[in-house]
């Protein structure tokens, strides 16, 4: 006789209402899975019934997450993301969790009431990336000085010439924040700087926006990229929830 997979309560966002709410059912983990919502107050969390059991970050369960999440934000003016992975035993582990965290959630929900996260990944295209580095005048004397040493001869040059080029690549770095991510900063609620991804990336920011002044914002998108579009390359996504803003701990408390 097989025996029955114990049940578990995976949690994707947390909204504010105090009306129970389904939603369109989603294929997860080869099934399809009842959406629905889980209360304490005016807070609940997004919720489906799966097997209580780890679920790997593979790239079709993120997409899983993500796109339940951002179907949840297409209703909802105010949803705070959970990250993916979180199982919890019962519904009343839930509801205890949702009572943990509603002093942090009183605060919260009105902080992301009706705004929205969009993100801008800037990356130097490689030929003017080069061009800048070898039309400085330092990163052309120690480059001739390379030429036809041994390598051993040539390893303090080449740790000079490393340092000349990371200045450069600095130096480029701060005009783009200076003349990028400063006037969008200026149009956002909040902005953040994330770690770069790669190495001619030069700027990895996030912007949380209110919904009414996303157009604006767009426009000063738009124009930044008119300027540098021979220079760089722009990503813009968006909108998602407030990924880069929100920071809770996921915790129910032992009686």
């Amino acid at each position: 006789m097989i025996e029955e997979q114990e049940k578990g309560i995976y949690i994707f966002c947390a909204v504010q209402t105090d009306e129970k709410e389904e939603f369109a059912p989603i294929l997860f983990d080869n099934q399809e899975r009842f959406v629905f919502t889980i209360h304490y107050k005016d807070a609940a969390m997004v919720a489906a019934e799966v097997p209580m059991k780890i679920f790997h970050p593979n790239k079709e369960n993120l997409l899983m997450h993500q796109q339940l999440v951002s179907k949840v934000m297409a209703d909802k003016d105010t949803v705070i993301p959970i990250s993916f992975g979180n199982v919890f035993h019962s519904v009343e582990d839930v509801e205890v969790l949702l009572e943990n965290l509603y002093p942090q959630f009183e605060k919260l929900f009105p902080a992301i009431k009706g705004k929205m996260e969009l993100g801008l990944k800037v990356t130097g295209k490689t030929d003017w990336l080069k061009s800048q580095v070898y039309a400085n005048e330092k990163v052309g004397q120690l480059a001739g000085q390379l030429r036809g040493k041994t390598e051993m001869a040539g390893y303090y040059d080449k740790i000079q010439l490393g340092g000349a080029t990371q200045e450069i690549f600095s130096s480029i770095i701060r005009e783009i924040e200076e003349d990028i991510y400063t006037p969008l900063k200026g149009s956002a609620e909040a902005a953040k700087v994330n770690d770069p991804v790669g190495e001619k990336m030069l700027l990895n920011a996030s912007f949380l926006v209110d919904r009414e002044k996303e157009a604006e914002f767009d426009e000063l998108v738009n124009a930044a990229h008119e300027k540098w579009q021979d220079k760089v390359d722009f990503k813009y996504s968006g909108p998602w929830p407030a990924y880069n803003f929100v920071n809770i701990r996921l915790t129910v408390e032992e009686s």
